[in-house]
């Protein structure tokens, strides 16, 4: 992984110092000796290669200098200025050497690039276990939507019960309410009809001439409720202990819990399921 990154970095350098030598060889060549001109291209590059140097060692140590840095980016930014210049006064082809005069920028910018990924570079045990925890989060919330769209398609159903079970009932009130508006106009036009009275003082003992009896039509709506009958008082524990205990020893060999409940509640006596087998285990 560590290739992908240094590589191109080394081969974008290497491309730059050949080409800004070449570049100082034939540019200052015409104008000084070349050896002078070797000189300055050689200091040019090796301003720039120690600079570098500088740079990945403190980065291998954890550590950084902004003057490196910044004296670094100098000797690369005089480069391209090199390229440059030697393009604009280049006579012939002058957009060529434009095109590669980015080329010590660009090899700045890679090993920048490699620096970062240098500082952000993480072991392969700690990859495994980012990527263990992503798998189990996206895991959860798998399951959470899988969740929520069986409960909501649960609900779903649930309430299309409920409406289609209340829509029969509304039904079969409907029926009914016309049902038995129907039999009250059939009882109404009876009560009212001509030989109704006629008829009633035929059956009528005894009978007054030219008196028709009464008859009351049966009363259609809200009626008065009975009151409930007072439920008992509920027994103590003692108490429920002495009925428990009569009761299952009422038999040889002793009842068991179903028959003595069965007997129990037959007998009259009232008490909740809960205080009953709790009595049971008091008395056994």
């Amino acid at each position: 992984m560590r290739a992908k990154t240094v590589l191109p970095a080394v081969a974008m350098t290497a491309v730059s110092m050949v080409l800004t030598l070449a570049v100082v060889m034939m540019w200052l060549g015409r104008a000084v000796p070349w050896p002078v001109a070797l000189v300055v291209g050689l200091g040019i590059d090796g301003g720039w290669l120690a600079t570098l140097a500088y740079e990945r060692r403190l980065a291998a140590q954890g550590d950084h200098s902004t003057p490196v840095t910044v004296v670094g980016w100098c000797f690369g930014l005089l480069a391209a200025g090199v390229l440059i210049a030697h393009a604009l006064t280049a006579g012939s082809s002058p957009g060529a050497w434009l095109a590669v005069a980015w080329l010590p920028i660009a090899a700045k910018a890679l090993w920048l690039v490699h620096g970062l990924w240098e500082r952000t570079a993480l072991t392969p045990a700690a990859l495994g276990a980012i990527r263990g925890i992503r798998q189990e989060a996206r895991d959860e919330a798998a399951v959470a939507r899988a969740r929520l769209r069986a409960e909501a398609s649960t609900e779903e159903t649930r309430l299309t019960a409920v409406t289609e079970a209340g829509a029969r009932v509304a039904r079969v009130q409907a029926k009914t309410a016309q049902t038995l508006s129907r039999a009250w106009s059939t009882l109404e036009t009876a009560r009212d009809g001509e030989d109704t009275g006629r008829a009633l003082t035929s059956v009528t003992r005894p009978v007054t001439p030219g008196v028709t009896a009464h008859w009351e039509l049966p009363v259609w709506g809200p009626s008065e409720p009975v009151p409930a009958l007072e439920s008992a008082p509920a027994l103590s524990d003692d108490a429920l202990d002495a009925v428990v205990d009569q009761i299952r020893h009422s038999q040889d060999p002793a009842l068991s819990y179903r028959e003595m409940a069965a007997r129990f509640r037959a007998t009259g006596h009232a008490a909740s399921e809960v205080r009953l087998r709790a009595a049971w285990k008091r008395v056994v």
